[in-house]
């Protein structure tokens, strides 16, 4: 197994949107098993999704209550921070960062700690949480859709970075790396 040491390259732009697209795809799947998890809770008793579908003259019923939408966006939110903090704390990496072989180190190179770490995961929400504003902000102009732009500052800020990372890695001090193909 190859170590990752203070001298390592840092990742390239492209690398790091595939490896992020990836992450995204392993999310998604995480979040279908915690929303099925949910299910219970979602389905009116009196009345069940299948039967709400039969008949098509009714309109279908939203079924989550607003109690529900708060407890699964919490539980989300929990769940992601969890997948993302354990990978990347103490020098461990998700699926796609060894796909495409990136590792997170400190700015020393050093191992993560886990309050960086965990530092990190809540500076990933500043892109959509101002994206999330923006659309309340500007939903009653009907310019709401304008606000999703809002979702790539993370990203965008690679662009005028002086090393060229992600937002949220300036935040936590860390740095995204390419790992050496093992011999």
């Amino acid at each position: 197994m190859t170590s990752v040491t203070a001298v390592a390259q840092p990742a390239g732009l492209v690398r790091r949107l595939a490896a992020s697209a990836y992450e995204a795809l392993v999310l998604a799947a995480l979040l279908l098993l915690v929303e099925f998890a949910l299910l219970p809770m979602v389905t009116p008793t009196d009345r069940g999704p299948a039967d709400a579908l039969r008949d098509a003259s009714q309109p279908i019923p939203y079924l989550m209550s607003r109690p529900a939408r708060a407890v699964s966006a919490a539980l989300f939110f929990g769940v992601c921070g969890a997948y993302c903090v354990g990978l990347w704390s103490g020098g461990r990496r998700t699926l796609p960062m060894k796909t495409w072989r990136i590792a997170l180190r400190s700015r020393g190179g050093a191992r993560v700690s886990l309050q960086a770490a965990m530092l990190r995961y809540c500076a990933c929400w500043i892109g959509p949480a101002l994206a999330i504003a923006g659309y309340v902000a500007l939903a009653p102009s009907r310019h709401g859709r304008w606000a999703l732009a809002l979702a790539a500052v993370n990203y965008a800020w690679a662009s005028v970075d002086r090393d060229g990372q992600y937002l949220q890695d300036r935040i936590a001090a860390t740095r995204l790396v390419t790992v050496p193909r093992d011999s």
